[in-house]
Parts: structure tokens; C-alpha cells; sequence
């Protein structure tokens, strides 16, 4: 996947960078040589020296750049968030071109535990923010296709991005949380993670066991296509809108979970539904049509199948406006899991990619 080297955000934060490096040089003169304007790079014509200099900087930029996707992959799995993601990455690069390169061997590894430092800072402070933050905390959806979901060759790669086990790793403790990532979905080795957390191998193996022990469901594993996806749906929502339980309870799995995030921003149930009989009276109500429930979200719904994080899932839409996206875990058993975002801050991101991609051919209009 090709990732975009000169974007106007991108170059807006190495102007920025230039600025503050040339405003702590100590020499004037050498100050007064680097110094930018609004219009230009540089007030001087460049040397022969500047050539190189700058023939350095790119390529120094180019190489974090061959990262990006890399590093991006690996923060949204930790993070559950797209926009932190991106902030970490971004915080990474600041401490990549502040970085003496030459006491550098090896860029990658050096760029992974900087990012990984990062964002156990965050996982750390996340707990505390959790505390109070307003019903069931979820992760951040995304698209199919978005590159914050990173490899999907192997299963494990693939089930590492899901929404149910995004979910799933906020039980983790950070440093099992980067263990578990880092090994099962990028394949690194005890030894090398051991090194990026400081801490010996024989005890990155004993955090791998714990984590792998505290994400572990008795259910089985399943692979679903697109064509497989887009028929879950169907069905879903065939159920969803018919009125009745029966049709949903024989899609959801006994010990079925049902959680929505609406982050206090937006009316959604702030505790988790547990059994397929309450999550078909829930879904019965939730999906039943209303004037007043058009009136709370601003018109009549439409609702469209789309692949979200790798799995089914639905996407509700009002006057072009993204107002909701239900995550299906589909197994063997039956749907295991349904996650509701409905939080506006965490569906900017794939608002902004269903809008993109644009126009779509709704499975449900005028409910």
C-alpha cells in the first residue's frame, strides 16, 4: 500500500520544524542564513552545501515515510483510535528529525520504541480518562481498505483489527497489550520485543501467555468474505426492522453482547445487553420507526452494508451524515457481538471516507 510522502500537513510540520531548529542555533549569523518566510523555504540562494543538506533531510524524511504505514498499523491497534494513532506517529516523526541519526543502527526498531513509549503513555493515562468517561468506551471504526488496519495476509493479522477484539484488548494491561500485538499481528520476535520494553525475553514471553490467557473466548474462528459480509447484513437488518424478536434471536448467539458508545455526546445505553433474548427486545425497540426518534436524529435513516474493520457491519446515514455504525462479530454460533458507535467524535474519520467514496446504494431507505 503506497502512502502519500508530501502531504500539505506533512510539509506544514517540517516548515515548522526548520523554524524552531533555526530558532536555538546559537549563531546569529548561522541563524540569519536559515531563517523562513511565509513565501519561501529560504531567504538566501542555496550552496552547494544546502544541496546537501537538503538532499539529507529528504532522504531522512523519506525513510520515516516508508514507516508511516507501519507505525500507524501498530498505534491503531494499540490505541483503539484513529486520531491518536495519528498523533502518536506524528509525535514519533518530531522525535525522529531530533535525533542524533548517526547513534541510530537501526531506524526501524528505533522508530517502534519511540511509537511504542508513546503510546504506552497514553494507555497508561486512557485508564484514568476512562474512568469517567460517559457509558461503554469502544474503539474508533474504520473503514475497509483505511491503512490505519495495516497487514491483513494471515488471520491473526486480521482478527488483531477487529472490533470485538479491539474491544477485547482493553482488558490487557499496556505492556500486555504491546506484547500481544506486536507478536501476534507483526510477528516480532520475544527477543526484539523484550528490547523495546526494556524488560528480559523470558518475561515478554511469561506477559504474552498472560495476555493471550485473558483474551481467550470459547468460540470458534471464522472467516468471512465480502459477499459473505454483505449477506450478514441483510439478514441483520431484515431481522432488525421486521418487529419481532424471533427472527434476531435466531441470528444472535446464546451469550451474545451487545454494548453502544455514544460517549455522552448522544443518547445510547450506557450498559452492556448480555443474551440473545435482550438484545432482540433492545434491537426490536432501537430499530423500531418512529416520529420521534426521526426527529432525535435528524430525519429518516438510510442504512447500508460496509465492511468495518474487517467484519459486517451496518452504517446509518441522514442527509449524507454518518450518525451511527453497528459492528456484527459473526461465528459459527451466531452473532457473538454487536458494537454501536455512535460517539460524532470517533465517526468523523470514516464519515470522512464513506463521503469519499461516494455515491452508495442504500439497503434500507424511507424507515
Amino acid at each position: 500500500m503506497a502512502y502519500s510522502r508530501t502531504s500539505p500537513y506533512q510539509q506544514v510540520i517540517r516548515a515548522r520544524i526548520v523554524l524552531d531548529a533555526a530558532r536555538r542555533l546559537s549563531n546569529a549569523e548561522t541563524a540569519r542564513r536559515h531563517r523562513i518566510t511565509v513565501d519561501t523555504m529560504w531567504t538566501r540562494p542555496a550552496r552547494m552545501t544546502d544541496h546537501g543538506a537538503m538532499s539529507l533531510r529528504t532522504h531522512e524524511a523519506d525513510l520515516f515515510e516508508s514507516s508511516r504505514g507501519r507505525l500507524e498499523a501498530i498505534a491503531y491497534r494499540l490505541l483503539g483510535s484513529a486520531g491518536d494513532a495519528e498523533d502518536a506517529v506524528q509525535d514519533t516523526y518530531l522525535r525522529w528529525h531530533a535525533a542524533d541519526r548517526e547513534r541510530i543502527e537501526t531506524p526501524e526498531a528505533w522508530l517502534t520504541k519511540v511509537l511504542t513509549n508513546l503510546c504506552l503513555n497514553q494507555l497508561t493515562s486512557a485508564r484514568a480518562r476512562r474512568e469517567t468517561y460517559v457509558g461503554q468506551w469502544l474503539p474508533e471504526p474504520v473503514l475497509d481498505g483505511d491503512r490505519m488496519l495495516g497487514p491483513a495476509d494471515t488471520f491473526e493479522q486480521r482478527e488483531s483489527v477487529s472490533m470485538a477484539m479491539l474491544t477485547l484488548m482493553e482488558r490487557l494491561s499496556p505492556n500486555e497489550r504491546v506484547v500481544y500485538v506486536l507478536r501476534e499481528a507483526f510477528g516480532y520476535a520475544h527477543r526484539e520485543i523484550a528490547e523495546i520494553l526494556d524488560i528480559t525475553e523470558s518475561n515478554c514471553q511469561q506477559i504474552y501467555r498472560r495476555a493471550r490467557q485473558h483474551l481467550a473466548v470459547e468460540r470458534s474462528r471464522t472467516e468471512i468474505d465480502a459477499v459473505a459480509a454483505r449477506k450478514i447484513v441483510e439478514e441483520f437488518l431484515a431481522a432488525a426492522l421486521s418487529g419481532d424478536t424471533e427472527p434476531l434471536i435466531r441470528l444472535l448467539a446464546d451469550d451474545a453482547v451487545s454494548m453502544a458508545d455514544g460517549g455522552g455526546k448522544v443518547h445510547a445505553r450506557r450498559t452492556p445487553v448480555i443474551g440473545a433474548m435482550g438484545i432482540a427486545k433492545y434491537l426490536r425497540a432501537l430499530f423500531q420507526p418512529s416520529d420521534a426518534k426521526r426527529a432525535l436524529v435528524g430525519g429518516s435513516p438510510a442504512f447500508y452494508a460496509v465492511v468495518v474493520n474487517g467484519g459486517p457491519a451496518v452504517l446509518a446515514e441522514v442527509d449524507e451524515q454518518v450518525i451511527g455504525v453497528f459492528c456484527l462479530d459473526a461465528t459459527p454460533d451466531g452473532l457473538a457481538s454487536i458494537h454501536i458507535q455512535v460517539n460524532p467524535d470517533k465517526l468523523q474519520r470514516i464519515a470522512r471516507q464513506w463521503a469519499a467514496a461516494g455515491p452508495h446504494r442504500p439497503l434500507v431507505v424511507n424507515w
